[in-house]
C-alpha cells in the first residue's frame, strides 16, 4: 500500500486530474443515471475545498495588504475593475456574433409547460450595503465572499497602520497579529494541498455523475447552442485572452503551461469560488507577484464574469430565433451595455445566473421561460462557462502584474538617474 501511494504522489497533477476525468466519462457512459452513486465522491471534494475557501481568502488578502501600502491598493483597483468591464463587454459581443452564424435556436419552440420565476434583482447600492456586514460571524456562516473580502481588507489595513505607528508597542502588537496570520495563511496552504491529493477521485465522481445524468437525447436536442457556446469559450482562451496577454508583454503558451490546472479544475467542478485556492496557487507558478493575486483573484472570483457574459450574448440570440424576433443593431448594442453590467453587477449573488439572463432577456423583450429549454444542458454549459470566467481572473491579474512591474523598473530607472545626477554635482563641486 506504502508503494502505491509513493507511487501516486510521484505522478503529476495534470496527469491525475486527467486520469480522474476520463474514468469519469467512460463510468458515465456505461452506467448513465447508476452514475449518481459516485456523487458522493465529488460532493465531497467541493465541500473540502470550500471549508478552505473563506479562511484562504480572510489570511492571504490580510497578508497581501500588509505587503502593500494604500496608495498601491487604489492603484492595483484602478487597473483591474477596467480589464473587467473591458474583457466582459468583449465576451457579450463574441457571443452574439458567434450565435448570429450559428443560429443556435432555428427550429425550437418555446416550453408551455415549465414557468421559470426570476429573483428579484438587487440594486447597485444594495450590493455595495450588503459588502459590508452588520454581523462578521454571520457572512463566514453565510459564506458571503464579497463581505469576507471587505472584511480581510479593512482587517489587513488596521494591521498595517498599526506596525507603521510612532508608538512602539502597537508596532509589536502590528508585527505579532502579522506573524499570527502569516502562520494560518501557511497552515491553510498546507491543508489545501492536502486536499489536492484527493482532487483525482472528486473529478471522477462529479464526472461520471455529470455524464450518467445529463443523457445523450437532450445533448442532441440542444446541440447547436452547446456547440456555440463551448466555440464561444475556445475563442476567449485562444484570442482574446491571448490578446490581452500579447499586449502586455506576456508569453501566453507559457502561461497556460502555468495556469492549466486551475482552468482543468475549474471546468470540471463548475465553481470559481471553489476553484479559488487552487487558483491562487496557479497564480504563484504563473510569476504573478503574490500582493498582485491575492488582492485581485479574490474579488475577480466573485465579479468578473467573462465566460457568464459569453453566455448572455449567445442566449439572447438563441431566445430572439425561438420567438422569430429580429434583433436590430442599436437593440443588439444595447445588449452588449446590459449584458456587461449584469455580468459585473449581480457576480456573487445567490442565483445570478438568472438574475442576468432576466435582465436581458427582459431588455430584449423576450420570454424568461426559455431559461427552462436549457436547463437539461445547464452543468455542461456551466463547466465551459467557468472556465472562462477564472482564466479571464488569472488573465487580469496577469495583465496588472506586469503593468505593476514596469512601473516598478519606472520608478527604479528615474531613481538611478537622480542618483547618477546627484553624484555627477558632487563631483563637479569638488
Amino acid at each position: 500500500m506504502k508503494k502505491i501511494w509513493s507511487w501516486y504522489l510521484q505522478k503529476s497533477f495534470m496527469t491525475k486530474m486527467t486520469a480522474g476525468f476520463v474514468l469519469g466519462i467512460i463510468a458515465g457512459l456505461i452506467l448513465g443515471p447508476q452514475s449518481e452513486m459516485f456523487g458522493p465522491l465529488g460532493e465531497l471534494f467541493l465541500k473540502l475545498l470550500k471549508m478552505v475557501v473563506l479562511p484562504l481568502i480572510l489570511l492571504s488578502l490580510i497578508v497581501a495588504v500588509n505587503h502593500s501600502n494604500p496608495k498601491e491598493l487604489g492603484r492595483i483597483g484602478a487597473k483591474i475593475f477596467p480589464f473587467y468591464i473591458i474583457a466582459t463587454g468583449i465576451s457579450v459581443c463574441v457571443g452574439i456574433m458567434l450565435a448570429k452564424l450559428t443560429n443556435p435556436g432555428v427550429g425550437l419552440t418555446l416550453p408551455t409547460d415549465v414557468e421559470v420565476v426570476a429573483p428579484e434583482k438587487p440594486s447597485f447600492l444594495s450590493i455595495l450595503m450588503n459588502m459590508v456586514p452588520s454581523n462578521i460571524f454571520e457572512a463566514f456562516v453565510a459564506g458571503d465572499v464579497l463581505s469576507v473580502v471587505f472584511v480581510a481588507v479593512v482587517v489587513g489595513l488596521s494591521f498595517l497602520y498599526l506596525r507603521h505607528s510612532g508608538n512602539e508597542e502597537q508596532q509589536a502588537m502590528g508585527e505579532l497579529l502579522l506573524k499570527v496570520t502569516n502562520a494560518g495563511n501557511e497552515a491553510t496552504m498546507k491543508l489545501l494541498n492536502g486536499i489536492l491529493q484527493y482532487a483525482p477521485i472528486g473529478i471522477f465522481g462529479i464526472t461520471a455523475q455529470t455524464i450518467g445524468h445529463q443523457g445523450v437525447d437532450t445533448l442532441i436536442v440542444l446541440g447547436k447552442f452547446v456547440g456555440t457556446s463551448y466555440l464561444g469559450v475556445i475563442l476567449l482562451l485562444t484570442v482574446v485572452f491571448p490578446i490581452f496577454l500579447k499586449l502586455a508583454g506576456v508569453r501566453v503558451i507559457k502561461f497556460y503551461r502555468d495556469i492549466k490546472e486551475a482552468v482543468f479544475t475549474s471546468f470540471v467542478t463548475c465553481s470559481s469560488l471553489g476553484t479559488l485556492p487552487l487558483t491562487i496557487k496557479c497564480a504563484e507558478k504563473a510569476g504573478i507577484n503574490e500582493r498582485v493575486a491575492k488582492l485581485t483573484l479574490p474579488i475577480g472570483a466573485t465579479v468578473n464574469m467573462n465566460g457568464t457574459a459569453l453566455r448572455f450574448g449567445v442566449a439572447v440570440v438563441f431566445a430572439a430565433e425561438i420567438m422569430g424576433i429580429t434583433l436590430s443593431v442599436p437593440e443588439l448594442a444595447t445588449i452588449v451595455i446590459i449584458g456587461t453590467m449584469a455580468a459585473v453587477g449581480t457576480a456573487g449573488v445567490p442565483g445570478a445566473g438568472l438574475i442576468g439572463m432576466s435582465i436581458v432577456f427582459t431588455q430584449a423583450g423576450l420570454p424568461i421561460e426559455i431559461v427552462a429549454l436549457t436547463a437539461g444542458v445547464n452543468v455542461l454549459l456551466d463547466m465551459a462557462f467557468t472556465c472562462g470566467n477564472v482564466t479571464g481572473d488569472l488573465v487580469g491579474a496577469k495583465v496588472v502584474d506586469q503593468s505593476e512591474r514596469r512601473a516598478e523598473r519606472k520608478a527604479a530607472a528615474l531613481a538611478a538617474q537622480r542618483g547618477d545626477a546627484t553624484v555627477s554635482q558632487a563631483s563637479t563641486t569638488e
